[in-house]
């Protein structure tokens, strides 16, 4: 691959699906200068017809361009038209230009009928034209990013999007303090019990990391546990959680198995926490336990009137074609997890107990297409949003804004497994909303570790 002078002047070109992926990007480029090649604006008008979030995007990105170009003088747009640090404005940073249909020939071997190949054209002529600068091809088409590297073509991912640098480095909701941690945080610590819970208020300089929603305890085998409710950067207020371990504090007749299932109940049944983000391998018990809780929450403790289940349909293998149906049956093949779950929490030998739970959940657990949920408000509801990591930001935050009145939203997810070609584990939906709201102290996340499904589930996650 090309190396890339980071000191020089660079122009940057915007393949399509950056601006499918981020509309608004040419805002985010700095100082140096943004191009956009005819093949692109070419590709942006065939896709900005239609109902999808694509088209969607495609629109956006083109109401942003037209904006730009509302806002300039005729003689700029050849020119290059000032683009500020931000769409509301903010002072001018760089230049955006659009490239004419005046480009040289692909190279060799690759055929100019392909979009990609013509901007790769595009591209090189660029190169010739701007020997001044560092021209770069910004995209998120793995194909085309080895092509060029292939032919020396300086390529770059967009990478504005990306929420942290390393999925590692995103927050697990754990704080293992160890056995020392009182001796070390010093003599400032006050405790009492209220509510019938115990409370800690702790000063120390120890402390500044500790983001609300966090689990802090001693070791993950058992002993003090608690919940961040409040940090200053100098004191900070825990909670001690609640324990359901055991069958007598059961939820639905689900018991935690581990201290992180036990910080999950605590996070779903809590009702000052409205966001909740669980994460993990297949088989600890994601989706399982959000329904335990949701069902317990409405039919035990009459917080909420029903829960709304959705997720992104994205096929694992070949398509299925069109289905039939109402929203909700369409919905059905890929709610086959859900469904997996709720007959586990809902079995019994009765057949008529059978079919008087199966009366009770009609109109009060809905499935519903995250396509159909712009411009809806959903009060008094438990939603549960499966697959999250298979959304993106722009998804996600489509979704979580439809929260109304007494509203719970719990996002579930496995950033190991992501379907969408365009996403990866550090600009996924899932890991967007955990480090956006890691610091909110109404919002809570915990990363499963141990696989409960069984034996076989355990051993094929490590092995495979």
């Amino acid at each position: 691959m090309a190396r890339i002078d980071k000191t020089a002047r660079r122009a940057y070109v915007l393949d399509t699906n950056v601006l499918i992926h981020d509309p608004a990007c040419f805002f985010k480029f700095e100082e140096h200068s943004v191009i956009i090649p005819m093949t692109v604006l070419e590709e942006l008008d065939h896709l900005k017809r239609g109902t999808t979030d694509t088209s969607r995007s495609a629109r956006q990105a083109t109401r942003n361009l037209g904006m730009l170009l509302d806002q300039a003088d005729p003689d700029q747009v050849r020119d290059g038209v000032p683009v500020a640090l931000h769409p509301e404005g903010g002072g001018a940073a760089g230049r955006l230009f659009f490239l004419l249909p005046e480009s040289g020939e692909a190279p060799p071997g690759l055929d100019t009928a392909s979009a990609d190949n013509r901007i790769i054209a595009e591209v090189q002529y660029l190169r010739a034209q701007r020997s001044d600068e560092t021209v770069v091809l910004v995209s998120k088409d793995v194909n085309l990013r080895v092509k060029c590297a292939a032919l020396g073509i300086p390529v770059e991912d967009y990478r504005n999007d990306r929420v942290i640098d390393d999925i590692e480095a995103m927050s697990s909701g754990v704080l293992v303090a160890g056995h020392a941690f009182w001796e070390e945080l010093g003599e400032e610590i006050e405790s009492w019990k209220q509510g019938g819970r115990d409370w800690y208020r702790i000063r120390s300089d120890r402390i500044g990391d500790w983001t609300p929603g966090l689990l802090v305890c001693e070791n993950e085998q058992g002993g003090f546990e608690a919940i961040v409710r409040e940090n200053d950067g100098r004191c900070v207020l825990l909670e001690v959680c609640r324990d359901f371990r055991t069958d007598r504090h059961a939820v639905w007749g689900v018991s935690a198995h581990n201290i992180r299932q036990n910080f999950a109940f605590n996070l779903l049944l809590d009702p000052e926490i409205d966001l909740v983000t669980l994460a993990g391998p297949a088989g600890t018990g994601k989706t399982y336990m959000a329904l335990a809780a949701g069902l317990h929450q409405i039919y035990e403790e009459r917080r909420y009137e029903r829960i709304i289940v959705t997720r992104e349909t994205i096929a694992m293998g070949e398509e299925i074609g069109f289905l039939p149906g109402t929203e909700e049956e369409k919905m059905a093949p890929w709610m086959g997890g859900i469904q997996d779950n709720l007959e586990a929490l809902l079995r019994t030998d009765d057949g008529w107990a059978a079919a008087a739970t199966k009366d009770m959940l009609s109109g009060r657990m809905l499935f519903r297409s995250p396509g159909f949920m712009r411009g809806r408000t959903f009060n008094d509801t438990f939603m549960i949003i499966d697959e999250c990591q298979n959304l993106s930001p722009k998804q996600v935050k489509s979704l979580v804004t439809r929260a109304g009145r007494n509203t719970k939203i719990v996002c579930l997810g496995n950033v190991n497994q992501i379907d969408s070609p365009y996403l990866t584990a550090t600009t996924c939906g899932l890991t967007y909303l955990v480090q956006r709201f890691r610091r909110w102290p109404h919002a809570g996340h915990i990363t499963l570790e141990d696989v409960e499904r069984s034996r076989l589930a355990l051993e094929a996650e490590s092995m495979l």
